[in-house]
């Protein structure tokens, strides 16, 4: 037996205080069973119009509807409620208490407010749904929510429209049996026979059946629909299993005519790229049973268990899904995890497809209490050059919280970082078989910007929203009376201090009406000074871009929920955009707090690429009074993405603009006239700055940079140093410098830590002199501007008492050449032209320094190389490497010649054929008297021949007398000897670059050849023996 409810409207609610309108909504209880209507904005006389379901338990229940206000800040306010008995409605005729209003009462008798409005209620008792109410309906939860959940309503089926709501009739008929048993214990015989009354037929004459009658009446009655229900089910799936995928989407799109694509979902997009491939076969390759992609990609994740069901078509071909299940890998956080994701196809025409998963994580911590929705959207994509098909994949997501939490914001911020990267696996599998199409010279930009139409005001309407009000009007009539006294009065008679010219008050009255004269007249020329700046700051809308570089456009459409800072309880807002030192400024909204601005502003070509856009909003008061800040934000290029950046809403920071919320809305789009001409050309403009020649990077080697620091295409490397980030402890890592940021990358013993930040954070760069405790190297220390950096905080050393971040870097293998790129990019970003000018001079009267990327990736040229070592061993060069390959063999041998604890990063790409790892150990006391660490950075390369490897090694050594004075360079080259197959020869130099002055410099390079000529030899002896037994 259920209870349907239908809120129609409510009428007569009481204002705020300051008589403004309330954010009313309506929540219906009964018993446990809670439902709530939605949020209607700024209105005393709400029409919801929403009809709920509750299921009867106990007939001595009441329903209770009550009508609250939503507060953004503290808890709800109740304006009233009413409660209807169930009795009444099971008295009714028909069991229905109809269509009528009801008295909202005050919640508590102590309530000042009496009159509390009232609502339009529909009540009535139904033992069983059509199929029609069934998805009208919504089914009231168990306590889902409470009263101060502010984030999300009640879960009332699907949330997105062309989803049929499904409802689990099973279970909510064993729900009734289980009413019915309880109340067959506590609700007494009257219960009985109201329920026989309410069911018996018409002519029925026969007397109440006893409990155990009707329990198993109610049971036939309630399995009645239960069995007819399942058929139609069984018979989808016997359908469905003799269709072909490409036939079932058909089905399905006959049913879907009409129906437009769905919207993004509002947790953000995930992925939007154009790939080169029909659309129908994009949507074949991802969902079609056959494809392998799934299993593939759970392959690069780690995923197991996974179970895909075949596709199936329900309720008559209206909806089509299927259910995936499968284990997720564990991270660091949390174990092993199952997931299921429930698809269902929304859209399906042969040319638009869109696909909507519901996956559930009940395994994770408070995973009963949301639900992840993600969107896949495939539509036609732009036309490519010899008539190419292409498709756009879009994928947005959100969060539904089925519950209450206050980690709702950590929960949110780990599923957003979990789907970013999974879905930055699922873009890179899917590069490998279509090719991504690059977007943004396509013509979408166009159809976007096209789209945007400002309103033109004409001078007349201006000048009426200036002039338009009772200030200007009393002015006016005061002039004209004044003017009118003047012609009717006779000329007073000199008195006092007068003298003829000079007319004074001759009494207090006279004096104030002169003061009023004097701030009506200030009012007016106000105004008048207000319109004519308004006239001449139309904005910069549709003046075009000059000139071939980097062109940054700007489409400004809308503010919302602005700061209210006149007297009128409106704003005059404008904004103004500012771009490596170029402003664009919009035009003036007067009198609102949601302004429409439809403006398009275009940036001149810029040389360098932007990093960030300021934008200030501004309060229009008139030429004569200070600007009034609304709200100010910024953009970071390096964060967002081109699909991200091409329709945002960007929050605004303040005090005004965080109290209200204020937002603007954006389309910003950032193209490269020039094509890959720019880097070189930048390039050239870096050479003559630094003073060195700088080779352009492979496009191996951005994209691994790109993908370090998640940077957009268009970021290019320009150079990257090996140095110790010094915090608590040392850490060996990388610098890695581009047009934009200062990065850094270390990856010791799979535990990884990166940062970057702009150049135009940096506010200082001191050369500390080399210390001991810097192993006699100079150091680095970067500041940055207050408030600047904060994503990079675990990367500073510490936060001065001004509240700056400060990195310390030391122990460059080429000092001088990382100081001089460092100084000159950070000049270039921040200094005036007139300094850069001076900056060249500058550098020009310096030595030019050598090309770093001509000769070696870790510096050894710096170090002056002996040989030391060399052998001819019986097997080849594939052999030999074992020794570098970090597996058994490996930790056998250096074990064997005294390393203790040894162990080894994987080999990473850092160039095209160019690999890199770290290394520690520490030695023990029979190969060192004082024991001692080293760590080392090795690199490995093909040789040009292609016939052997070239190894180098940066080793700093700790614990060891004078070790902190130096570091050594080794090099292994192991090349294939040609005349006698199966042998190659191992040829072993090493070097020593002193990084502080040391007495005994001669003897400590004797010991140390001796030393590394006696291991060298050890080791290889080591892996002959190993070695040959195993072939």
């Amino acid at each position: 037996m259920r209870l349907v409810v239908r809120v129609i409207e409510a009428r007569g609610l009481p204002a705020t205080e300051a008589d403004g309108p309330r954010d009313p909504y309506a929540k219906a209880q009964l018993g446990k069973q809670r439902a709530k209507t939605k949020v209607l904005r700024k209105t005393l006389c709400p029409a919801w119009d929403e009809e709920f379901a509750f299921r009867v338990g106990d007939l001595r229940d009441q329903l209770i509807v009550s009508v609250l206000d939503e507060d953004c800040y503290f808890s709800d306010d109740v304006l009233g409620q009413v409660k209807v008995p169930l009795t009444d409605v099971l008295d009714a005729d028909n069991r229905s208490l109809g269509t009528q209003w009801y008295q909202l009462q005050p919640k508590s008798k102590k309530a000042k407010l009496k009159d509390c409005g009232e609502i339009q209620l529909c009540v009535y008792l139904a033992q069983s749904y059509s199929e029609g109410t069934m998805t009208l309906a919504h089914w009231a939860s168990d306590d889902l929510a409470s009263n101060s959940d502010k984030s999300a309503e009640l879960v009332k089926g699907s949330s997105l429209p062309n989803i049929p709501i499904e409802i689990s009739t099973a279970a909510s008929e064993s729900d009734d049996i289980e009413v019915s048993k309880e109340n067959k214990s506590n609700g007494g015989p009257s219960f009985v026979n109201k329920l026989y009354q309410m069911f018996k037929p018409k002519d029925a004459e026969a007397p109440a059946p006893s409990l155990s009658n009707l329990d198993s009446s109610s049971t036939i009655l309630e399995e009645t629909p239960l069995t007819s229900s399942q058929s139609p089910d069984k018979q989808d799936e016997e359908v469905s299993a003799t269709m072909t995928f490409e036939e079932l989407l058909k089905a399905f799109g006959s049913q879907d005519e009409g129906k437009e694509m769905p919207e993004n979902l509002s947790g953000g997009v995930l992925l939007d790229q154009v790939y080169a491939v029909a659309p129908r076969d994009l949507n074949t390759f991802l969902f079609s049973p056959s494809s392998d992609f799934l299993q593939s990609l759970a392959e690069i994740q780690g995923t197991t268990g996974l179970e895909i069901q075949q596709w199936r078509l329900e309720n008559d071909g209206e909806i089509l899904k299927r259910v995936v299940s499968y284990t997720k890998a564990p991270t660091k956080l949390v174990k092993a995890v199952k997931a299921t994701e429930d698809m269902t196809y929304l859209k399906a025409d042969g040319e638009m497809f869109a696909v909507l998963a519901d996956v559930s994580t009940p395994d994770v911590p408070f995973g009963s209490n949301f639900r992840v929705e993600i969107l896949t959207c495939i539509i036609p994509g732009p036309e490519l050059p010899d008539d190419e098909k292409s498709s756009r994949l879009v994928v947005s997501w959100r969060l539904n919280f089925l519950q209450s939490t206050m980690m709702k914001g950590m929960i949110e911020n780990g599923a957003r970082q979990g789907l970013k990267d999974n879905y930055a696996q699922f873009s890179d599998l899917l590069a490998r078989t279509f090719r991504p199409v690059d977007a943004k010279d396509t013509a979408d930009n166009n159809e976007l910007l096209s789209s945007v139409q400002p309103e033109q005001e004409s001078d007349w309407k201006l000048g009426f929203r200036i002039f338009g009000n009772f200030a200007l009007l009393s002015s006016v009539f005061a002039f004209v009376y004044v003017s009118v006294h003047i012609i009717l009065a006779r000329p007073s008679i000199i008195q006092g201090l007068e003298f003829p010219g000079l007319d004074l008050p001759d009494s207090a009255g006279e004096v104030v009406v002169c003061g009023v004269l004097v701030l009506q007249g200030q009012r007016v020329l106000n105004m008048i000074g207000r319109f004519i700046q308004a006239k001449r700051q139309r904005g910069d809308h549709g003046v075009k871009a000059q000139g071939d570089g980097w062109l940054l456009t700007v489409a400004l459409m809308e503010g919302t929920n602005l700061a209210a800072t006149k007297s009128s309880g409106y704003s005059d807002p404008y904004v103004v955009f500012t771009c490596n030192g170029k402003t664009k400024t919009s035009s003036i909204k007067f009198h609102t707090l949601e302004p429409q601005w439809n403006e398009i502003f275009e940036f001149d070509a810029m040389e360098d690429p932007p990093s960030v856009m300021e934008i200030n909003l501004y309060d229009f008061d008139g030429p004569f009074d200070e600007v009034a800040s609304l709200g100010h934000a910024e953009v970071n290029f390096l964060k967002y993405n081109i699909s991200e950046l091409a329709d945002i809403w960007i929050p605004l920071k303040g005090k005004l603009a965080q109290a209200c919320q204020s937002k603007l809305h954006l389309r910003i789009f950032l193209n490269n006239t020039k094509g890959a001409e720019i880097v070189k050309d930048y390039l050239d403009k870096m050479e003559k700055e630094v003073g060195k020649k700088i080779t352009v990077r492979s496009p191996h080697a951005n994209l691994a940079f790109q993908k370090i620091f998640s940077l957009p295409p268009e970021e290019f490397l320009i150079n990257d140093f090996t140095c110790h980030l010094k915090r608590k402890m040392l850490t060996q890592g990388r610098l890695f410098l581009s047009p934009r940021i200062f990065g850094f990358y270390t990856n010791l013993f799979g535990h990884k830590t990166k940062f970057f930040f702009l150049w135009e954070d940096i506010e200082d760069i001191l050369v500390v002199p080399a210390t001991l405790a810097s192993m006699g190297s100079p150091s680095l220390v970067i500041i940055l501007r207050k408030g600047r950096g904060l994503d990079a905080k675990h990367g500073a050393k510490q936060l001065d008492s001004e509240g700056r971040l400060k990195f310390h870097f030391q122990s460059f293998v080429s000092f001088n050449i990382a100081h001089k790129t460092i100084m000159a990019l950070w000049k270039t970003r921040s200094l005036t032209p007139e300094q850069n000018v001076q900056l060249v001079e500058e550098e020009s009267e310096t030595e030019d320094f050598q090309n770093e990327e001509g000769g070696s990736f870790l510096g050894t040229e710096d170090a002056k190389m002996s040989e030391v070592f060399s052998c001819t061993k019986p097997f080849d060069v594939s052999t030999l490497m074992n020794i570098f390959d970090g597996g058994p063999l490996e930790h056998q041998v250096m074990e064997k010649v005294g390393c203790v604890d040894y162990s080894v990063t994987e080999w990473e790409p850092v160039r095209d054929d160019v690999y890199q790892r770290q290394v520690h150990h520490k030695f023990d006391n029979k190969s060192t008297r004082h024991g001692g660490q080293a760590m080392s950075t090795q690199q490995k390369s093909l040789l040009p021949s292609k016939n052997g490897w070239l190894v180098e090694e940066v080793m700093t050594l700790e614990g060891i007398p004078v070790g902190e004075c130096f570091n050594l360079h080794i090099r292994y080259q192991l090349e294939n000897n040609a005349s006698k197959p199966k042998t190659c020869t191992v040829q072993v130099s090493i070097g020593i670059v002193w990084l502080k002055s040391c007495k005994n410099r001669k003897k400590v390079t004797q010991d140390v050849a001796s030393s590394a000529s006696s291991r060298l030899k050890k080791i290889f002896s080591e892996l002959e023996k190993e070695s040959i037994p195993a072939k």
